[in-house]
């Protein structure tokens, strides 16, 4: 009895492994993919100049070359040369080749390794199409995804799918732009030597690139031709006929014959379908400025400088005139094809006639200002305190308005933007079209003048567009067609404009910073300013005449510090060539002169009418509002200049009075914990200074009580301790009073610019 249920057994058993093997088999009918599920929206757009000059084409709208074509538009020799060598049964037996996939697992497990993948066309095109992996479970989702394909499309379809999804080397996809990359044909137009060598690709894209293992291509090619034979594609002379064949590479540049980067960045933005953009570019000004960034930073390699980008705008139309953003966009060593002109980094000083424009608008400032390049400290949250310094590490004292923008002074363009206030100055930076200073204006405090947020080439130069034009913004273009790239700025009044304009033109202004024969130099009026980044990792330059604006960055991808390069050694010099070669046949215009001001002779050291004791005379523009102002007699140097007047002896305004210079009125200072106790063995000292003092001695009350006496010229070292002082030095007849404060400081690390502050 035992043995009929035995064998009944073991027919349900059966039974219902054939069942399952059926509904599974037949399962991927409940879920077919079709040929239209895998349509590709792939077709070539072509680029021109301004002026019908080829740029190139590209095969997709993004940084992978591919494109779609139709089966009937690849060379036969092509399909027979790949089908031969990938999946030589693909016309005999279904999606799955369990014989191949037995024989591919058993020599895995024999030779701890994968010998041979037993992958048929449909199961590659699945692992393609969802990125399955070639693990165990990877294999088995590749068969199931192969059934589904088989059970919605035919052979021809499931092949012309496959052919436009095969990974042909770096970035290029697909038989068309493989054929278009290597050979400059289109895929139909494949010769025999030309088709195999592309069917040898798919096997290793990386180790078997055209360009660099050429040998090994061929190698793998002899494989592919020894397959076409053994499907009777091919007779041996031929095989041996396209093996001995030379075959001549395109150019690495894979057709674009100018700007890479423009070309890519439109495709983006250009409507689905379009097949031909004309861009705004001048192509011999664009090929012009690649070969000069290419020369220049030739010129600069030995100072650890890789990259550049530059961009030319036609300021009347706002027509991109010339766009590199990188000096080769095909150099994968220098990442190449990374978008300079997009990327975002730290502006540096650009940013400076922004705020200054600003100023003079709200009166925060006025043309004759005299501002304080002096020491100065302001307080942060995070118990910080911010003192800039210039880039000289050194201090000018009382600068004029046009001085400080011109030569580019940290000091005064901080207390400017403290006038002005950073919430203000940040939203007219959006205005004008700064998007990536996207953070609140406390995340950027008073550094953002000195480009302490990150903002883009393009964004920049359309921006000084709008200074360029005395405040008229206007969109910037690269091709029709494509969008509007803002709302453009709109001046309330253009003289604020007009005036920066006129002091970023002013060579003799910048002399003091810049030399009078730097590279920002012209033989024609032209308005410019510098950038250099922190540690030197980007440096900028951006110029422009009524016509044209030109801007450059010069650094490094990769964020390494250039070798104190700054922005006029860095940037400057391509800037200076491309600026030189636009008016190499026409003539410059002048700017026109600041409208609504009035020019009068100021003394240089107080903004106010010249005097008998005004050391230098020059002549500046006023508001006619501040001419009652400009004639009233000019004030003594106020206690801000105290400590630059200690090393300043005949400076102007009082240098001679008779004054604490160290330390400052309202002056905080912190002393190290372990310090902190009263006269903690004088580790910690404060120096006492007096400027003025003559030939006389000095003495020191602190708190009431006398201190010490110094003698002329000497400075008394104070032992710190906590608490707050009255400090008095009294010198014959004359005195000085300030007041200061001792803390105990946090822990905490101490760099440069900053120090430990209040908690």
């Amino acid at each position: 009895m035992a043995r009929p249920n035995l064998l009944a057994n073991w027919r349900r058993i059966a039974l219902g492994c054939v069942v399952l093997c059926v509904v599974v088999r037949l399962a991927p009918y409940l879920a077919p993919i079709r040929a239209a599920d895998l349509a590709q929206d792939r077709q070539a757009i072509e680029f021109t100049d301004r002026n019908g000059l080829p740029l190139g084409t590209l095969l997709t709208r993004d940084q992978e070359h591919t494109a779609s074509v139709s089966l009937d538009r690849v060379s036969p020799l092509f399909v027979h040369a790949i089908v031969a060598a990938e999946d030589g049964r693909y016309y005999e037996r279904g999606p799955v080749d369990v014989l191949a996939l037995s024989r591919s697992a058993w020599q895995a497990i024999v030779s701890r390794h994968v010998v041979s993948g037993g992958s048929t066309i449909p199961m590659q095109l699945a692992r393609m199409i969802d990125g399955l992996p070639s693990t165990l479970w990877g294999k088995v989702e590749q068969i199931w995804v192969a059934w589904r394909i088989a059970a919605g499309m035919d052979r021809n379809s499931i092949l012309e799918a496959y052919v436009n999804r095969l990974p042909m080397g770096g970035n290029v996809y697909g038989v068309e732009a493989a054929a278009r990359t290597y050979f400059g044909v289109p895929a139909a137009n494949l010769d025999l030597a030309q088709a195999t060598l592309l069917a040898a690709l798919p096997n290793d894209p990386t180790g078997l690139n055209p360009y660099d293992r050429f040998a090994a291509l061929k190698a793998r090619q002899r494989y592919v031709l020894d397959r076409m034979i053994a499907g009777g594609y091919i007779t041996r002379e031929q095989a041996n006929r396209a093996a001995g064949e030379h075959v001549v590479l395109a150019s690495r540049q894979q057709g674009i014959v100018a700007a890479p980067h423009l070309l890519f960045w439109l495709a983006g933005q250009v409507p689905k379908g379009t097949a031909r953009v004309q861009t705004t570019i001048d192509r011999p000004l664009q090929q012009f400025v690649e070969e000069q960034m290419r020369q220049v930073l030739g010129a600069l390699a030995s100072r650890s400088v890789k990259n550049a980008a530059a961009l030319v705008i036609d300021n009347r139309r706002g027509e991109v005139l010339a766009y590199v953003g990188s000096p080769n966009y095909f150099a994968a060593a220098d990442a190449g094809s990374n978008d300079g002109v997009q990327a975002l980094r730290q502006p540096g000083s650009t940013l400076k006639p922004f705020l200054y424009e600003q100023a003079l608008e709200t009166r925060a400032i006025h043309p004759n200002t005299i501002l304080a390049d002096v020491p100065a400290h302001y307080a942060l949250p995070g118990n910080l305190l911010y003192s800039p310094t210039d880039y000289s590490d050194t201090y000018a004292g009382p600068v004029r308005v046009r001085i400080a923008l011109a030569d580019s002074l940290n000091v005064p363009a901080v207390r400017v933007l403290e006038r002005v206030g950073v919430p203000d100055f940040l939203d007219r930076l959006h205005a004008l079209g700064f998007d990536h200073l996207d953070k609140p204006a406390g995340y950027y405090g008073l550094g953002l003048t000195l480009g302490g947020g990150e903002v883009s080439l393009w964004e920049l130069a359309r921006a000084y567009v709008t200074l360029a034009r005395n405040g008229d913004g206007i969109s910037i273009v690269a091709a029709a067609n494509t969008p509007h790239d803002g709302t453009p700025y709109a001046a309330v009044d253009a003289t604020p404009w007009e005036l920066v304009t006129d002091i970023l033109a002013d060579d003799h202004a910048r002399a003091r910073a810049f030399g009078v024969r730097s590279s920002l130099s012209m033989p024609f009026p032209v308005a410019v300013k510098t950038g250099t980044s922190s540690d030197f990792r980007d440096t900028w330059t951006v110029g422009y005449t009524p016509e044209y604006t030109v801007a450059v960055w010069v650094g490094n991808f990769d964020g390494e510090p250039m070798r104190r390069v700054s922005g006029v050694a860095g940037a400057a010099p391509l800037w200076n060539r491309i600026m030189l070669h636009l008016y190499e046949n026409r003539e410059a215009q002048a700017f026109a002169p600041p409208q609504g001001l009035v020019r009068r002779p100021i003394c240089a050291s107080t903004g106010l009418r010249p005097g008998p004791g005004c050391p230098s005379v020059v002549t500046e523009y006023l508001y006619p509002e501040d001419l009652v102002a400009y004639a009233q007699p000019a004030p003594a140097l106020g206690r801000e200049y105290d400590q630059w007047l200690a090393l300043q002896p005949d400076a102007a305004g009082g240098a001679n009075a008779f004054r604490i210079v160290r330390p400052m009125d309202g002056a905080y200072f912190l002393l190290r914990p372990r310090e902190s106790a009263v006269d903690a063995g004088g580790a910690q000292r404060l120096g006492l200074e007096v400027s003025g003092s003559g030939r006389q001695s000095v003495e020191w009350y602190l708190n009431g009580r006398g201190v010490a006496k110094t003698q002329p010229g000497r400075e008394f070292f104070w032992p710190l301790r906590v608490g707050s002082f009255t400090l008095v030095a009294r010198s014959g007849a004359r005195s000085d009073t300030v007041r200061f404060t001792v803390a105990a400081a946090l822990p905490g690390g101490v760099h440069r610019g900053f120090v430990v502050a209040r908690p």
